[in-house]
């Protein structure tokens, strides 16, 4: 994995905005929004590197395209009123596999661990070598705090973001995958066990 790349900047921001805007914030405190929304980006920023390591990945997609929300929008119920009208174009850079992973990330705070474990132990440090120490896992950790252990003002505000049933729509479509790359054991559907 040779690190986030700038290319992924149009996709982590149009997945947030969605995830966002499908699980709207909770709580009474006048900061929930920002809150919730901060806690979608760390998941879909940690899913999209994930799901496109390196430069070249990020650069192709940048191309490409995502491929858009309009599953996603049928999946959890929140299809726009007037999808091609001009302030819904943003939607074309929502990333559906993202926006599963960042989901399944959401409701499973282990799973987010160990997303994070991955992506800190394959993204290089891109410091000058100043430091005194080397980079640990438990640095990005710590940035991706939000994500993997939110204070309670934090949960509060992203109540319907990280239940697990309202999720669940979302979060299967790409759950399977998203266990296999990181090397969780994946129930077998033909035996009714893990597998």
């Amino acid at each position: 994995m040779a690190g986030p790349s700038a290319a992924l900047s149009p996709v982590i921001a149009a997945s947030t905005h969605w995830l966002a805007r499908a699980y709207p914030a909770t709580g009474e405190d006048h900061q929930a929004a920002a809150l919730a929304e901060l806690q979608a980006r760390q998941a879909v920023t940690v899913a999209a590197w994930l799901r496109y390591p390196t430069p070249v990945d990020a650069e192709l997609v940048a191309l490409a395209g995502p491929g858009g929300s309009a599953v996603l929008d049928w999946r959890a119920g929140s299809e726009p009123v007037e999808e091609y009208a001009e302030d819904e174009a943003w939607r074309t850079w929502v990333d559906e596999v993202v926006v599963s992973w960042a989901a399944c990330l959401l409701a499973d705070p282990v799973l987010a661990v160990r997303a994070v474990s991955a992506v800190a132990a394959a993204v290089p440090d891109h410091e000058d070598h100043r430091r005194p120490r080397p980079r640990r896992a438990g640095d990005l950790l710590g940035q991706f705090r939000r994500l993997t252990t939110p204070n309670p003002r934090e949960r509060s505000a992203a109540v319907l973001m990280r239940h697990p049933d309202l999720l669940d729509p979302v979060a299967t479509m790409h759950r399977d995958a998203l266990r296999y790359l990181l090397g969780v054991e994946v129930p077998n559907p033909w035996l009714g066990i893990s597998g």
